[in-house]
């Protein structure tokens, strides 16, 4: 076979694999670039966004093993990544302009579900991505002290200027309130706080707005799903059964408001302890994966209890503790497994007319 013929197949192969972003086939987005062909080993640039890029080595990997599947001859091809920019979309009625939101719950309180949110959103951002993070519980907004955050916002141009936590955009009640004040809203009150959270807040373009999520079931998720269409929804969980029903509640309510299951996270999965490397499954273990195998939804990932996550977390510096490679690589799992799933969302609901990829 020629290597006019391999680049031809090479070229008719992008047709059934898709960008992972837009479900749009990689042969009429552009982002496939620089091929060369010698001796039946090729090589090309794949375009990827900063929405998928903690994932973009497996999705060369994929590319690659598509082009060995469907090009007989072909010997080896070398994929090279490169940074490519395409505009946040303004979802919803409020002009939010994000890629994917997604919430972040539970069934219950007590779970670590705020620290799980600010886990993911943190480390989303580490891998690449732009992010912001929405403290949604507005009855015990937790994240400014967990990120260490102080401060009032300002309005500039009618725009709520977000407090940042290095450069993510962060907003939260909590930076609106007094650290002991109590909130007692309910109805209106709460359906117009989070609305101005969303529209009035400047968060410029994101990849993900990750938000947290009071705990329980209630009037938060019913706003969210009318002010917009949301990605999904993570469900965090610990792995004894109480908790397992609790989740399965918090499941049932995204499902009445038509809102996907990205996945389960099971938190507090077993404690090893440092000095003398026993693990310890103090909640149980395996449960979280077994409620997901159950009902059919993608089982995310484990995070082990881990003491300076929740001392670090105490005293403000979450962010900080997330620097460490043995307590970051759970969130970090977590994180590329919630990109999968999203991408598999979009996968399995195609999106048409979709923006053309600009290099950048």
């Amino acid at each position: 076979m020629t290597d006019l013929t391999i680049h031809q197949q090479l070229q008719a192969a992008l047709e059934s694999f898709c960008d992972p972003e837009t479900g749009r086939p990689l042969s009429k987005t552009g982002q496939v670039t620089d091929w060369m062909v010698a001796d039946g080993n090729a090589s090309c640039r794949l375009g990827l966004t900063s929405m998928v890029l903690p994932i973009s080595v497996e999705i060369a990997e994929r590319l690659r093993d598509h082009f060995i599947a469907k090009v007989p001859g072909l010997k080896s091809v070398d994929i090279q990544t490169d940074m490519l920019y395409r505009p946040a979309p303004a979802i919803g009625q409020i002009g939010l302009k994000a890629k994917a939101v997604i919430a972040v719950a539970a069934g219950k309180g007590g779970v670590g579900k705020s620290t799980l949110a600010a886990g993911i959103a943190l480390t989303l951002e580490k891998l690449g991505a732009k992010v912001g993070l929405m403290d949604a519980d507005v009855y015990g907004p937790s994240i400014p002290h967990m990120l260490g955050l102080e401060g009032r916002p300002e309005v500039v141009d009618g725009k709520i200027q977000p407090i940042r936590c290095g450069t993510m955009p962060v907003m939260s009640m909590g930076f609106l309130i007094g650290r002991d004040q109590a909130v007692v809203w309910r109805g209106p009150m709460l359906h117009g706080s989070i609305t101005q959270f969303l529209r009035d807040t400047d968060w410029g373009e994101l990849d993900y707005l990750i938000i947290d999520m009071p705990p329980g079931t209630g009037d938060v998720a019913l706003t969210l799903s009318q002010l917009l269409p949301l990605a999904g929804a993570v469900i965090v969980c610990t792995p004894q059964e109480v908790a397992l029903l609790d989740a399965s509640k918090a499941i049932a309510m995204f499902e009445k408001t038509k809102v996907p299951i990205l996945g389960i996270v099971e938190n507090m999965s077993g404690f090893t302890d440092p000095e003398s490397g026993k693990t310890f499954d103090i909640f149980g273990r395996g449960g979280a994966r077994n409620k997901s195998e159950e009902i059919g939804v993608p089982f995310l990932g484990e995070v082990p209890i881990q003491i300076p996550l929740r001392s670090e977390s105490d005293v403000g510096n979450l962010s900080s503790v997330l620097g460490n490679p043995r307590i970051s690589k759970p969130f970090e799992d977590v994180c590329r497994s919630l990109v999968r799933s999203v991408t598999d969302q979009i996968a399995a609901r195609p999106m048409s007319g979709a923006p053309l990829p600009v290099l950048g």
